[in-house]
């Protein structure tokens, strides 16, 4: 039905239906499941979602040490009402670090699009939730616009750190979140596409380095600022600011300069924040090996 976002908007906008329907309409032709079947799993994914962020969101600690303990900081910190940026975004943050302590904690999340950048959708989502009072329904449906984004970026790009750096993860996350806010405030089609393209042209270029070679240091840390960039994206489409590069340029770019990064910027722990002399001690901390 659609290969990328110009042909996705097109047709959301041609039926007069939403992003979500469309997607929905899609993973009905390719996999040949029912509706009611395509929407229950979504359910489920939202479940696990909900769970991770209230687990996270009572404190985790993960097995390195490296991690744990940042979303209760952050909730603590909004309670006092002293904050400096938004609430909602400050909220999206800390439930965007919640879910990715219980990844680091070896608890069950869901991939969106991947493990190390899992935070960002649903710690919008439940962050929103506060603000649009949305039906479970709203929700299931954010999912699927979230989830039509990152297939298009999946399918003419990457999703993976190890072959497109972080900026293909937490980045692709971030631009499929942005685009699914929209869509759940009363976005248009178009509007979700700008705030896809404004999002993820703001992470061009974000290297994967986890600091020995876990998806923890900085990856927890990723997800937050992702986040709020995802909000702050989501609030300048829908204030009608758009990108001056079409979404799927920008998208073509990110799989570009994911191609020229060097290998020790992409997952291997070899270079960023993991050659620095802490990440370095951090490693060997961990793993018992002696600094050479």
């Amino acid at each position: 039905m659609f290969r990328n976002v110009a042909e996705l908007v097109e047709l959301a906008v041609r039926q007069n239906k939403k992003i979500s329907e469309i997607m929905i309409e899609q993973e009905m032709e390719v996999t040949g499941r029912s509706r009611e079947e395509i929407i229950a799993q979504m359910e489920k994914n939202l479940a696990v979602m909900e769970q991770a962020v209230e687990k996270g969101l009572k404190g985790v600690m993960s097995h390195s040490g490296l991690t744990g303990g940042d979303a209760v900081l952050l909730q603590k910190y909004i309670e006092k009402g002293n904050f400096l940026s938004g609430e909602t975004i400050l909220d999206a943050v800390s439930k965007a670090v919640a879910t990715n302590e219980v990844n680091a904690a070896m608890g069950t999340i869901c991939a969106t699009p991947t493990a190390g950048s899992a935070g960002v959708v649903p710690g919008t989502l439940f962050a929103v939730k506060n603000k649009l009072n949305p039906t479970r329904e709203q929700m299931v449906a954010f999912l699927f616009t979230a989830g039509a984004f990152g297939y298009v970026v999946a399918n003419n790009a990457s999703i993976s750190g190890a072959a497109g750096g972080c900026q293909a993860e937490v980045g692709s996350a971030s631009g499929m979140a942005a685009a699914a806010i929209v869509e759940m405030a009363g976005g248009t089609p178009e509007q979700c596409a700008e705030a896809m393209a404004i999002t993820l042209k703001n992470m061009l270029g974000l290297v994967c380095d986890p600091v020995a070679g876990l998806v923890e240091v900085p990856c927890v840390k990723r997800n937050a600022m992702g986040a709020a960039n995802a909000m702050v994206a989501a609030d300048m489409a829908l204030a009608g600011i758009k990108s001056r590069i079409p979404c799927d340029e920008v998208i073509d770019a990110m799989f570009k300069i994911g191609q020229s990064m060097p290998t020790a910027l992409k997952e291997t722990a070899q270079g960023g924040l993991a050659a620095t002399p802490t990440g370095q001690k951090l490693q060997a901390k961990i793993f018992g090996i002696p600094l050479n």
